[in-house]
């Protein structure tokens, strides 16, 4: 045996061969905090970005994908960091991420749509001119996406909602919308039903939506979805007796898009209607194991937050608002929301 080994035990234990180890307690803080650590690593390479933002958990998204692009960067790598900015409303942050996942591959029509979805995002947020040139970007990846991916009900649709909102002169058109509606039917007869309903709510036709919205939800057997863009519908007309009769039949359909519990509590919120349904839905929502992206959990603690904040209950609130921060801790609503409940 080697002096080296030799010097090493007698430098680690303190003692001298055959004599017994004392307990040490800062050895043992340092174990229990190496094996934290491992159990943590562990963890985060249990999860999947898809599974973190599926979950609502952005921070320990962000923290996988920071590690996988100083790794082993890919475009779908980047593609997750652009949706995890994009569910913070980061849309400065996340737009980079996606240009770099559509450049490493172009020919992905997934990439060309969130690349299109976050430039129309800060359009809606950005002064005139600069929204002009943004919309010229948003229709280019909406329509590439289509191009790439002309199965995908996803992308027709956010391409004939393109049409439907933007003007003629950066490429927007009823026509246009309509003709994807037709392409969307045998993908999803329900989306492009909603489509022709929206088409008939620029026309100013009421009648002609509500048929739309109704044919909706039959093509759609009832779905939770339907039956949430039918109260969108209701609200924007200022039928708010049947908007909540619409998000109370809701509650009892099938729920094929988990998200509308989030954005019916977010409705009856903003309209001051039914709290307590409102609130029912959100903690349905909190308490369900099948989130989604689409509706981060921390929206739904927020929104839960903000309901409990206006009956009064501040304690019940910035709780609420505290969860929704455990999961993604510079979501502005939610700090904004503690510091009101607890000033």
């Amino acid at each position: 045996m080697s002096g080296i080994e030799d010097n090493s035990y007698h430098s680690e234990a303190g003692v001298k061969p055959g004599e017994e180890t004392a307990f040490q307690p800062a050895r043992l803080a340092r174990i229990l905090i190496a094996l934290s650590i491992l159990s943590f690593a562990c963890a985060l390479t249990a999860q999947t970005p898809q599974d973190s933002l599926a979950a609502g958990r952005v921070d320990q998204a962000l923290q996988i994908l920071e590690q996988q692009i100083h790794t082993s960067p890919t475009a779908e790598t980047y593609n997750f960091l652009c949706r995890a900015h994009f569910e913070l409303g980061a849309w400065d942050a996340g737009i980079p991420a996606c240009e770099k996942a559509t450049a490493l591959a172009p020919n992905n029509g997934l990439f060309h749509l969130w690349l299109g979805r976050i430039y129309g995002e800060k359009a809606d947020r950005a002064g005139f001119f600069k929204a002009a040139g943004l919309a010229g970007k948003v229709r280019t990846e909406f329509e590439r996406a289509v191009e790439l991916s002309p199965g995908s009900w996803e992308a027709r649709t956010d391409l004939a909602e393109f049409y439907l909102e933007a003007p003629g002169i950066v490429g927007g058109g009823k026509d246009k919308a309509l003709s994807q509606a037709e392409l969307i039917a045998p993908l999803n007869p329900a989306m492009a039903h909603w489509v022709k309903a929206r088409v008939a709510e620029k026309n100013k036709d009421s009648a002609a939506a509500e048929r739309e919205y109704r044919a909706a939800i039959d093509a759609s057997q009832g779905g939770a979805r339907a039956w949430l863009n039918l109260a969108g519908f209701y609200r924007h007309a200022n039928r708010l007796d049947e908007m909540e009769q619409a998000l109370r039949t809701m509650e009892s359909r099938p729920v094929d898009h988990p998200a509308a519990l989030v954005d019916a509590a977010g409705i009856l919120l903003r309209t001051g209607r039914d709290a307590a349904l409102a609130m029912r839905l959100a903690r349905r929502y909190i308490a369900s194991s099948n989130t989604v992206e689409e509706a981060p959990v921390f929206k739904a603690h927020t929104v839960l937050g903000e309901l409990l904040e206006k009956q009064g209950d501040r304690p019940a609130a910035a709780e609420e608002y505290r969860a929704a921060l455990a999961l993604a801790h510079t979501f502005r609503p939610a700090q904004e929301g503690l510091k009101r409940v607890t000033r």
